[in-house]
């Protein structure tokens, strides 16, 4: 009562803090009016005084994030001596909790190692702090991964119409591309370039070359749309009369390339598909991101989920029915009749100074790379909890902030990544090894010297087809000339 009385009173801030000051203090160090009241004001947050800590806020906030000797803020002190209702007050405040002192250490970083497991709970799920503006505030609108782009309109009302897809089917106009368990029948590209570098394109077959692979059993065909571009000018012989040119993917699980009528002769499957399939055009990576994911889902699930009877291929290919009259399934919308589709985060940790990145390894990664930590969404899981939740699980490091960036196919065989960015408010790494089997903080100027090439880098990176490396490329800014 008598701090707040002396301010009626008329003292100055600056002159109460004089008045409470020991005098060996005053005595033996000289200090400037604000050095004087930051001085105060880390004193009171060190010992717990609330209503100091309040007073000083309360008088000229732009103190809160001041520091002293090593980089020490208040709120370091705080959770360094268990002091709750201070980092309670400093946090509502606003005061930022992604500061390191000049050992690296955030506050959460500081509250851990002394044990302080509550405050260190607050400093890892409060929403305080100013850690928001370390993600880039710039629109990712028009952005496109590979993978993404919608080559073909998808036509999902035609899926039903069995008359309109027999017909297409049988069109010398449609296209078919073939798989082989899985791995898509390909030509090499035109261009000449080194075999490590070397596009390819994919076969596009007709009606007369697949009609009896098409009806063999093991061999699976769905529907994939129609062009976008729509020919406005009367039909030729080889086109149909609505002008609309239908595309289908057929998956064998026999190697019929012997029985093709190939206009291609050096034809071939890419065995594996990976990494083959990242050199195509980006609107057939679009229509390979489509098919195999779809393919990969028939290959898996050839009998009923719910009863383990047989099924058949409904909808186009985007269906599958079970045969057995009385199952379930065939009562109601169930997820089991239909693609599936594996969500997975993957995300770039920025470090609380902003200037680093958090990049992890797996054992089966090329040698010297790097990349995004990266795994799949659980049920009943948001995506900044399941961002949060693997970083913390694969490199220990606490997550606050989430931002959302963009997302990827990757049909190997169905994930969609959700690419997002997210500060962390922990700096401590601690690898679980069977998630990944290693992970490091890179500055910017390291990651910068692999986008322009003008010094040996520190380390490799996914290549630019993987969002992974869009999601570097994005925090850095990096503009179209890198």
């Amino acid at each position: 009562m008598l701090f707040f009385l002396q301010f009626m009173s008329g003292y100055s801030l600056r002159e109460w803090f004089m008045r409470t000051l020991p005098l060996e203090t005053m005595a033996s160090v000289q200090m400037s009016p604000k050095d004087e009241t930051v001085a105060r004001f880390l004193d009171a947050a060190a010992r717990g005084d609330v209503a100091k800590v309040s007073a000083v806020i309360a008088h000229s906030s732009s103190l809160i994030n001041e520091s002293g000797e090593n980089g020490w803020t208040a709120l370091m002190l705080g959770a360094r001596n268990g002091h709750v209702e201070v980092v309670n007050t400093l946090l509502s405040k606003g005061c930022d909790k992604s500061l390191v002192n000049k050992s690296g250490q955030t506050s959460y970083d500081i509250a851990k190692f002394w044990g302080h497991k509550h405050i260190a709970g607050l400093l890892a799920n409060s929403k305080g702090g100013n850690s928001h503006h370390l993600l880039p505030g710039s629109s990712t609108e028009g952005h496109e991964n590979y993978f993404s782009r919608e080559f073909l309109n998808r036509m999902s009302e035609k899926r039903t119409n069995s008359q309109w897809l027999e017909a297409k089917q049988s069109s010398p106009a449609s296209v078919y591309i073939l798989f082989f368990n899985l791995n898509p029948l390909v030509t090499p590209g035109t261009d000449e370039m080194s075999e490590s570098k070397m596009e390819f394109k994919l076969c596009r077959l007709h009606w007369g070359s697949v009609k009896e692979l098409a009806t063999k059993p093991g061999t699976t065909l769905i529907f994939l749309g129609v062009e976008k571009r729509v020919k406005f000018a009367s039909p030729s012989p080889a086109e149909d009369e609505d002008g609309l040119t239908a595309w289908f993917a057929l998956n064998t699980d026999s190697s019929p390339i012997e029985d093709l009528d190939l206009s291609n002769p050096n034809s071939f499957y890419l065995k594996p598909p990976m990494p083959g399939v990242l050199r195509l055009s980006s609107d057939e990576a679009g229509v390979i991101a489509q098919a195999r994911s779809v393919l990969a889902w028939h290959n898996r699930y050839s009998f009923c989920p719910t009863c383990g009877s047989r099924t058949k291929v409904d909808e186009g290919g985007y269906k599958r029915t079970c045969l057995k009259e009385d199952c379930r399934s065939l009562q109601g919308i169930h997820n089991t009749c239909y693609p599936r589709v594996d969500p997975v985060v993957i995300m770039l940790v920025i470090h609380p100074d902003g200037n680093q990145c958090l990049l992890g390894r797996k054992k089966t990664f090329p040698a010297g790379m790097f990349s995004c930590l990266a795994g799949f969404i659980e049920p009943g899981e948001v995506i900044e909890d399941a961002v949060r939740r693997e970083v913390e699980e694969e490199s220990g490091v606490k997550v606050g902030p989430v931002q959302y960036v963009s997302s990827q196919p990757w049909p190997m065989p169905s994930s969609l990544m959700i690419g997002c960015l997210a500060v962390a408010v922990s700096t401590h790494i601690k690898v679980d090894e069977n998630e990944i089997e290693e992970a490091r903080w890179f500055t910017r100027q390291q990651v910068i010297d692999i986008f322009t090439k003008n010094s040996q880098p520190a380390f490799t990176m996914p290549p630019r087809q993987a969002i992974a490396h869009q999601l570097i490329k994005y925090w850095i800014g990096v503009n179209a000339n890198l």
